[in-house]
């Protein structure tokens, strides 16, 4: 699927660092290996209903300013992101609204991409819906099933010839492969069964060997989308689409597997278990994630109603390079809330920081030394609100080169101080 135009990156003069990243797995700020210069990053795609609201545009824009920070080290990144244009929200919204399910997710796919575009993300290599990989991701089920990791869960409700369900064998990939419960989310097994029904599971349903184990694949019900695979009708649970997506995109092992808080369980732990189990080898080496937003005293959330949607606030008038700089205020893996008047406030700095780099000090500061502290910041898990802090001091006094400062605001933060 086609993504959106890249944003203009600016070369700056000698080199970053390649950053240091909190591992959710691990608990620690590590180094993930890069190989040859070359960093690999998976971020889960949006399911297209109610895009692109501000959660959203934190979990992309911390994983844009990542990617900013490995090119300015030097480094290459294939970037690759999912779409997951059939889900049961999905689903629910287009027969709540009375609008066909394909056109529903081909208009928010498309409000996606002109979101992202409008705020300056670099786009993935590989935009990849998962309706376009439904006989990869049914190949990969019969791969697990002949293994003996996945079985079937009797399903009253199939469509006739459908099949039953297929489920993911916990207990056995433990036994049969590297992957253990727990190796993403370091979360004991109470929480693991709360969030499981909180997040798309289903523990409670008879049949299954282990609480916790996930759908594989769906059997075809009527009136629900469906397609005819190896596996008979039917379509994909959740986690195997990204575990297969993500592999044939970058490959075994690769760098960074990102996305929201609340992907850590069951999403990111199980998409690393069926990975695991399909190619011998751990999905990825580090799993970063960011924090949740709530707006003005309340979880942010669809089924509440309190979305700020990115679309309202760039057509209302408000300057991409502002909403960056709102977001970019809080660390990424900080939990914050969002209120009106922060956008006001993002502004007024934005207005500021371009004011200041047309200024002429009497003691302009080093735009050299200011670039360093930027780069030592960002390679320290990604710390933009030091950054911003780092900006707001020099531009106050002014700089001696605002070229270079310009080009070090757009490069490393996305931020246009050079008004058109």
């Amino acid at each position: 699927m086609r993504t959106w135009t890249p944003p203009r990156i600016p070369e700056l003069p000698g080199s970053g660092q390649a950053p240091r990243l909190f591992n959710t797995a691990t608990g620690r700020l590590e180094h993930p290996p890069v190989e040859d210069e070359r960093a690999t990053l998976y971020v889960c795609g949006v399911t297209p209903y109610d895009a692109t609201h501000l959660g959203h545009a934190a979990t992309y824009l911390a994983f844009d300013v990542m990617q900013r920070a490995w090119l300015d080290a030097g480094i290459e990144v294939h970037y690759a992101q999912n779409i997951t244009d059939v889900d049961d929200p999905l689903l629910e919204r287009a027969n709540a609204t009375g609008v066909d399910w394909r056109a529903l997710a081909d208009e928010q796919i498309g409000l996606f991409r002109s979101d992202m575009h409008r705020l300056g993300m670099i786009p993935p290599a590989d935009y990849v819906a998962v309706t376009e990989r439904i006989d990869r991701i049914a190949e990969a089920v019969q791969r697990l099933r002949a293994r003996g990791l996945a079985y079937p869960v009797p399903t009253d409700d199939a469509s006739p010839g459908a099949g039953d369900d297929l489920y993911f064998d916990t207990r056995g990939a433990e036994a049969e492969t590297q992957w253990r419960l727990g190796d993403v989310a370091p979360y004991d097994r109470e929480l693991m069964e709360l969030l499981s029904s909180e997040r798309g599971g289903d523990p409670g349903r008879a049949g299954k060997r282990d609480p916790l184990d996930p759908l594989l694949w769906r059997a075809a019900r009527d009136g629900e989308p469906s397609w005819g695979t190896v596996l008979g009708l039917g379509r994909p649970g959740w986690h195997i689409e990204c575990a297969v997506i993500a592999s044939e995109a970058l490959g075994p092992a690769f760098t960074v597997q990102g996305g929201g808080e609340d992907l850590v369980f069951p999403h990111h732990e199980f998409t690393a278990a069926h990975a695991t189990a399909l190619t011998g080898t751990p999905l990825a080496h580090a799993y970063c994630h960011v924090g949740l937003i709530a707006y003005e005293g309340h979880k942010m959330s669809k089924s509440r109603g309190n979305l700020v949607l990115v679309s309202k606030l760039l057509n209302g008038g408000a300057d991409p390079s502002a909403i960056r700089l709102g977001i970019l205020a809080h660390h990424y893996r900080q939990e914050w809330e969002w209120f009106d008047g922060d956008l006001e406030v993002a502004t007024r700095r934005l207005r500021a920081w371009r004011e200041g780099i047309e200024r002429v000090g009497e003691d302009p500061a080093n735009a050299a030394a200011v670039l360093q502290r930027l780069r030592q910041a960002l390679a320290n898990d990604l710390d933009t609100p030091v950054m911003l802090a780092t900006l707001d001091a020099a531009l106050d006094r002014g700089v001696d080169d605002p070229a270079l400062i310009a080009d070090a605001a757009m490069a490393l933060l996305g931020v246009e101080l050079r008004e058109e």
